[in-house]
């Protein structure tokens, strides 16, 4: 339970906690970093890894005057963290993907969700990863149903290298411009909360919409 309150408190006060964790870990923060992105993007299993949010903090705390963290370098790393992420999410996907729908139903996913998700790729084609960068969880779990659904690899590649670029850079950026602005450094949890809110809305209409579709045909 104190584990739990904990995690809530980093993720409410990202901010003020990256700017400890600078002054603790110092370069090594870095590291870490690229690890929670690569986590948070590259495995099914940590989809409750702060993303978005994170990105926004980070910005904010490379804009800190004397900061020890250069936002060129962190782009740089986190770019690279989200790029590999991805390209193992999807390897993952297609290593155990038949296994995983070899029965008719499993525990967590069946064929039906198999090919409603090859639809879903047929019709929006390569924007599907790029959009699903912008949404928590859906972005965890895109690339390991792209690579289950055995989309080309160069093509997915390509998409995966641009949805890390707009996502990396533009959060970065946002919070390097204004997370230190005053009203948004007083109200920084209620920016996260905003963040949250407004990248799970996209994957909210798209599921509502997905119901409404009738069942692809076995």
């Amino acid at each position: 339970m104190e584990l739990i309150k904990h995690f809530i408190d980093v993720i409410l006060h990202l901010d003020a906690h990256l700017t400890e964790w600078t002054i603790a870990f110092g370069p090594w923060l870095y590291l870490i970093l690229f690890a929670v992105i690569f986590c948070e993007t590259g495995l099914v299993v940590t989809p409750f890894l702060p993303g978005d949010s994170l990105l926004f903090a980070v910005g904010a705390v490379c804009a800190l005057d004397r900061s020890p963290l250069n936002i060129g370098v962190m782009m740089a790393i986190l770019i690279v963290a989200a790029v590999l992420g991805d390209a193992v999410n999807y390897a993952i996907g297609r290593r155990i993907g038949p296994k995983v729908f070899s029965s008719e139903k499993s525990l967590f996913l069946n064929k039906k969700h198999l090919l409603r998700t090859q639809r879903f790729y047929e019709k929006h084609g390569g924007k599907t990863i790029i959009i699903a960068r912008f949404v928590p969880i859906i972005r965890t779990f895109a690339p390991f149903v792209a690579g289950v659904g055995n989309m080309g690899y160069r093509r997915f590649a390509a998409f995966n290298v641009v949805g890390a670029l707009a996502w990396v850079i533009g959060f970065l950026v946002l919070g390097y411009t204004f997370g230190n602005l005053p009203l948004v450094k007083k109200q920084f949890h209620y920016v996260l909360f905003g963040i949250i809110f407004l990248s799970i809305l996209p994957g909210i209409i798209e599921y509502l919409r997905a119901r409404k579709e009738p069942e692809p045909a076995e």
